[in-house]
């Protein structure tokens, strides 16, 4: 008598080589295999080491220095990291302190910029760290080419995404874009968040923002990024909003796009 029982086919595996997801992990009797637990406790641990990880303002300072780009150094009303993650609030704001020191840096700079750039460590440092200097060295080649000016970076530490919105306040900005480290998933610990707002202001909700999400090398390019910004930024101002009343619909190329008769366009908005 034969006892070898064959393994049936699982029509899942093919589809692992497209996707970090996890899928077709196989089981022994009713658990998981040892080698797919091991996986997930790695992940997991990836996902709390980048909400912990320290911001390292220093190094990031000296390379946009590098690169000929100014920077200011502030620091929201969260004391530290334990404060920061119990009490939102307190990342919203900046602390005395430095609203004060942005307070004396726009009077010496009178006259307002089309955009502030802000960079805070959010939830994952370690995406700011990975992400922030490509994508501004897309972002700024092309904004610099369309004439918008920018105010220097300024660089949040313990901040959300709304203290852009008193950061561009206080600077008197037309828009500002903030440059933030995403809540870890359990295959992506390192994704960069930018989120838009046009005529920033304290006590805006998130209403009036725009969200350019997954940026990092296995999601959303650093050009792809760049040009959806700009195409937000150029419509912002043309209709004098942002938000959900702004709709991304930047052209993006497809595939055969460079050809004669190729189409351009938004796939989700579909064919008119």
């Amino acid at each position: 008598m034969d006892r070898h029982v064959p393994t049936p086919d699982n029509p899942w595996l093919a589809l692992r080589n497209l996707t970090p997801a996890r899928i077709a992990l196989g089981r022994t009797g009713t658990s998981l295999p040892t080698g797919a637990q091991l996986d997930f406790q790695f992940a997991h641990a990836q996902a709390r080491d980048a909400v912990h990880l320290p911001f390292d303002h220093a190094a990031l300072r000296e390379q946009l220095q590098a690169r000929g780009r100014d920077s200011l150094l502030l620091h929201s009303a969260a004391a530290d990291r334990h404060q920061y993650l119990q009490r939102p609030d307190l990342g919203r704001r900046l602390c005395d302190a430095s609203a004060a020191t942005l307070r004396e840096h726009a009077q010496a700079n009178a006259g307002g910029v089309d955009l502030a750039i802000v960079v805070a460590d959010g939830l994952s440092a370690l995406a700011v760290h990975r992400h922030t200097l490509p994508l501004l060295s897309r972002f700024e080649e092309q904004a610099s080419a369309e004439g918008w000016t920018t105010a220097p970076v300024i660089l949040v530490q313990q901040g959300r995404v709304a203290v852009a919105d008193e950061v561009g306040e206080l600077l008197g900005a037309r828009m500002t874009v903030m440059l933030i480290g995403e809540r870890p998933g359990l295959s992506s610990p390192d994704s960069l968040g930018l989120y838009f707002t046009y005529a920033p202001k304290v006590g805006l909700t998130d209403a009036y923002r725009n969200c350019i999400s997954n940026v990092r090398l296995e999601g959303l390019s650093y050009g792809m990024a760049a040009h959806r910004l700009l195409y937000l930024m150029r419509e912002a101002c043309r209709r004098q909003l942002s938000g959900v009343n702004l709709k991304d619909e930047a052209e993006v190329h497809s595939l055969d796009s460079d050809q004669p008769g190729g189409k351009t366009g938004n796939f989700l908005l579909g064919e008119d």
